[in-house]
């Protein structure tokens, strides 16, 4: 009998992982090698470490333009570094992440935050800096499935960007290309999966591609641009920041490898400060000042920013919520066989259509936040500003702030907070939420409000979203709740002393900047997400994920293009989701508007969420409905959207798209 998915992960994933962590270890078919023992999450203390604020990333300097404006330079490196994620108890963890080639104490993970002004250009020279002491290149941290349509170094140039046949692990150089997710950029600047580039390492063999099929292309558009030229290892480029102030974040964006390369560590946020879009406004002036002459400000403040003395108080901070696994020995663990997803053993490819690697998603046994396993953050007893990123692969988070016992379910005592932001900046107006969705790559910008609650107060920071693929619902009714004592818990807030006045605004005073009507729409697409199992193995799936059209069916990434609108063109985009699970989709160039949904078996027609009424870049596409959207696409050139589940958008559930007439 076949069995769904979510039927496995409740019962066969879940106790293989039980199995695994009580020393009983599984055989890597892929590998030929025993799969580590997985750290139990229950022998990891909780709550032993403060949470840490990343600070600002150092700039290299400013680049002067002659009749135009000047420009922030930053030269951002990755590199591989040893970090304390676990208690201090159990063994450092080594990890991958961005830092300043210029500081060399800047580099952790999560990454240090770039701070950008609205119409203010930024230009960063992105450094593949993965190599040892020696020069030589580093192999990647986790297995590395060649069976997929990926990067593929080894295949040189006429086979890079291609589907391999090898089912042993990769071990050669790691390929990088960073996209800063959100961003309004040309199309040389976004990261594109086939702009790769390996390490300069002194030791590639010589018959290894050492850029991806689009890297030069637009490394010559860029250069006839700017006239900065790429040296081998990086790629520079520039963000005109022009759009609404917002939270965007950056990461790898490698062709088929994206999984791996953000699992390892480099991610870090893009803050987007300035501009008519960041004018909040609030009480009227006449009121603007209390009592004792204290003047109000609108939001909480201050955030890192550079040259921050030591000890500064920050109540605007930004949270990357990750889910990992680790081995006994503190270093990551991630799958290296797909029997790990369903039993699985084989035959792989190339005796089957089944990658050996690959799994369709993975999902953590322990909850990471800023870099650091179940931290704690003192409070004062006063408004705070949270910047929000799911960074996981697969997980969906329903978070909730509540007093009492973390472990209970459904929580008690919620404590309620305010939604003032998503991926396009700030919502028309505050919502006010006791539970948040928040999907992978999607980003919520809330105030939660800890005035009032006496000083040692206990506020936790609890997730309802279950320990499998989401498709929508209610916790604790249309699927269990995380595991109370391990992933269903993410940080604990303790109330402190009030060390200063709150001169910031409650959350329903504030006017928000206003979000502008979309334009008409000159062009209707219906497309599709889809899900396959094998074509030559009988009840084996799903082989990979594939998004598509109405009218073509299910697509692969190298299919031609099928979205092609013309610049300055604004569609209404139908997506159609053929699958049984819920997808976060994410559209590169563009901040688009979600107009609703309409159920399928119905064709009732729902309107988008509260905090879904300003503009996003990711959006839930739920199983059994049509998620309609709205975007205008104005600048020309070659970009991607794919699902943001990023286990599927390493195998299939991408696609290019082409703004303006194909090349």
């Amino acid at each position: 009998m076949k069995i769904s998915r979510r039927q496995f992960l409740k019962s066969g994933a879940l106790a293989g992982t039980a199995m695994m962590t009580a020393g009983c270890p599984a055989i890597g078919a892929s590998s030929g090698k025993q799969l580590t023992a997985i750290l139990d999450p229950m022998d990891i203390s909780k709550y032993d470490l403060p949470l840490v604020i990343p600070p600002a990333m150092p700039r290299a300097g400013k680049i002067k333009v002659r009749g135009g404006k000047n420009v922030d330079y930053y030269e951002i490196a990755i590199k591989q570094f040893v970090q304390q994620i676990l208690p201090t108890e159990l063994p450092p963890t080594t990890v991958w992440s961005y830092g300043s080639a210029l500081h060399p104490n800047s580099f952790n993970y999560p990454a240090f935050t770039i701070e950008a002004k609205v119409n203010t250009p930024l230009r960063v020279k992105w450094i593949n800096g993965l190599v040892d002491s020696a020069g030589d290149y580093l192999p990647h941290l986790l297995a590395v499935d060649q069976t997929l349509h990926w990067a593929n170094p080894p295949g040189g140039i006429e086979m890079r960007d291609m589907r391999g046949m090898d089912p042993a692990p990769y071990t050669g150089p790691v390929p990088m290309v960073t996209h800063v997710h959100g961003a309004h950029v040309d199309e040389e600047g976004d990261g594109y999966p086939e702009a790769w580039f390996l390490p300069d390492a002194a030791n590639i063999p010589t018959d290894y591609a050492t850029v991806g099929s689009w890297y030069d292309q637009f490394k010559a558009k860029f250069e006839a641009k700017w006239q900065q030229p790429w040296t081998p290892g990086s790629a520079v480029f520039q963000y005109a920041n022009d759009q609404r102030a917002t939270t965007l974040w950056y990461h790898d964006h490698t062709l088929g490898m994206t999984r791996l390369n953000v699992y390892a560590g480099p991610a870090g946020f893009y803050l987007l400060r300035g501009g008519p879009t960041d004018a909040v406004g609030g009480l009227p002036r006449t009121l603007s000042t209390t009592s004792d002459g204290t003047t109000l400000t609108t939001l909480p403040a201050p955030a890192p920013a550079l040259g921050d003395p030591p000890g500064t108080r920050y109540y605007e901070i930004p949270i990357v919520i990750q889910d990992r696994s680790f081995n006994d020995d503190g270093s990551l663990f991630f799958p290296d066989s797909r029997e790990y997803f369903d039993g699985f053993s084989g035959p792989y490819i190339p005796d089957s259509d089944i990658s050996p690697i690959w799994n369709p998603e993975f999902f953590g046994n322990t909850i990471v936040a800023n870099g650091r396993t179940w931290p704690f953050l003192t409070v004062e007893p006063r408004r705070y500003r949270f910047r929000l990123l799911n960074g996981c692969n697969s997980r969906f988070f329903i978070l909730k702030m509540v007093t009492g016992d973390a472990t209970v379910r459904p929580g008690v005592a919620a404590l309620p907070f305010w939604q003032i932001g998503a991926e396009g900046g700030f919502l028309p107006a505050p919502v006010m939420l006791d539970s948040l969705l928040i999907a992978p790559a999607e980003r919520a910008d809330m105030i939660v409000d800890f005035t009032g609650l006496p000083q040692g107060t206990k506020v936790f920071l609890i997730n309802e979203g279950p320990d499998e693929p989401f498709g929508g619902g209610i916790p604790g009714t249309d699927f269990e709740y995380a595991d109370p004592l391990t992933t269903g818990q993410v940080m604990k807030f303790v109330v402190g002393p009030l060390l200063g006045h709150d001169t910031s605004l409650p959350p329903d005073k504030l006017n928000l900047p206003a979000v502008s009507s979309p334009a008409a729409a000159v062009t209707t697409r219906d497309v599709t997400l889809n899900e396959q199992d094998s074509a030559v193995l009988e009840d084996v799936g799903p082989r990979a994920a594939l998004l598509g059209t109405l009218a073509d069916g299910p697509l692969e990434w190298m299919a031609p293009v099928t979205e092609n609108p013309m610049a300055g063109d604004t569609e209404i985009w139908n997506i159609h989701n053929f699958t049984m699970d819920a997808h976060p989709i994410h559209v590169h160039q563009v901040m688009f508007q979600v107009l609703g949904r309409t159920d399928v078996a119905t064709g009732v027609s729902s309107p988008p969420e509260p905090a879904e009424t300003g503009f996003k870049d990711t959006v839930i596409a739920y199983p059994d409905e049509v998620t309609t959207i709205t975007a205008r696409f104005d600048l020309p050139g070659r970009y991607v959207w794919h699902c943001h589940i990023i286990d599927h958008e390493d195998n299939e559930m991408m696609r290019p798209y082409h703004v303006g007439p194909l090349p």
